[in-house]
């Protein structure tokens, strides 16, 4: 659901610049406050593990479409709706200047539609309430596909909507809708199996990773701290660079939106804005649609998954040092 820079104004990419940004500010000041130290490695490797599971289209029987996994609802149910917030930045601000994967204009629009509504709505209106007197297999199967359906639905509709707002496609609105809603429906519902499948498995090994669990289950983790945080990364790894050969080579549920309606994906908008984003996109995107330049060689793919899960490892770590966000305690001496 990367929405291109030709589907938004310049007005419309500013105006959710500032709304992203804004979250992102707020959600710094509270992972701040949080101080959780624990939360460093589980943002990095959760993190390429979004990535590269962003990777592996799903076909959409019957419709010719494909679906990918957002995250942001897996983030949140491990990391809070602040810490999942900004490592959905991380991945998706790596997509957008490595791989050139939606627009660097649309980058706040993709951000507040494909990360806002799963790291808060999903995570406070669904996962905590749902998760307040404890969790098991069963209420985390019912919140994940709540909440990835529920979150895909209100991205889906805020892409027609700024869209519409931009007033430079000839995409009619009531269609777009139409087609829209349907197709990200069925991707939620599998985006839901997967994330419970993933929070049942960190529930079994490591049950006080879960965010927002009111009281926290007295059963002991079947593996310790770093060998959960490493089967994470291996799957990751395995994601990235084997299972991402054999991911869906038809369009997303945005993209076949965008065909059913208009005939095609591949819209052109004109304008300084426009070529300045684009400029920037050439320059930094060293391996663009997840492949080498000007080669189609599948070891592209594999080296893609790889390079971009370890950059938004070294990101995330990166940032979380950076911003100080969680701080060693002093120890307390007696005088």
């Amino acid at each position: 659901m990367h929405m291109a820079d030709a589907l938004v104004s310049p007005a419309v990419a500013g105006t959710m610049y500032v709304l992203s940004t804004g979250a992102a500010a707020y959600s710094i000041k509270q992972v701040k406050e949080e101080n959780d130290p624990k939360k460093i490695p589980v943002m990095g490797v959760m993190g390429a593990f979004v990535f590269a599971t962003q990777m592996l289209n799903f076909t959409i029987p019957g419709t010719g479409s494909s679906g990918h996994l957002c995250g942001g609802m897996m983030l949140s149910a491990l990391l809070g709706p602040f810490g999942g917030f900004l490592t959905m930045i991380g991945v998706l601000l790596v997509q957008c200047l490595l791989f050139a994967d939606g627009g660097l204009l649309a980058l706040g629009c993709n951000i507040w539609n494909m990360a806002f509504y799963g790291c808060f709505v999903g995570a406070l209106l669904i996962w905590k309430p749902i998760m307040k007197k404890g969790a098991t297999r069963g209420k985390i199967i019912i919140a994940s596909i709540l909440g990835c359906v529920l979150t895909l639905q209100l991205g889906a509709f805020s892409v027609t909507l700024e869209t519409l707002a931009s007033k430079i496609t000839e995409l009619p609105f009531s269609f777009f809708v139409a087609t829209m809603q349907p197709i990200h429906l069925a991707i939620g519902t599998v985006e839901g199996l997967i994330t419970a499948a993933v929070l049942i498995f960190v529930n079994e090994a490591r049950p006080e990773l879960l965010w927002g669990v009111g009281e926290k289950a007295e059963k002991e983790g079947k593996l310790s701290l770093k060998n959960t945080v490493a089967v994470l990364a291996v799957a990751a790894a395995i994601c990235g660079g084997i299972v991402s050969l054999f991911a869906s080579a038809f369009p997303d549920g945005l993209e076949w939106s965008m065909e059913q309606v208009a005939g095609t994906s591949e819209l052109e908008a004109a304008g300084s804005a426009y070529e300045v984003a684009e400029n920037i996109q050439t320059a930094t995107s060293l391996l663009p649609d997840y492949a080498f330049k000007n080669s189609e060689a599948a070891v592209g793919t594999s080296f893609s998954g790889i390079v971009g899960a370890l950059v938004v490892v070294a990101i995330m770590v990166g940032a979380c040092y950076a911003f100080k966000f969680f701080k060693k305690e002093k120890a307390v001496t007696d005088n």
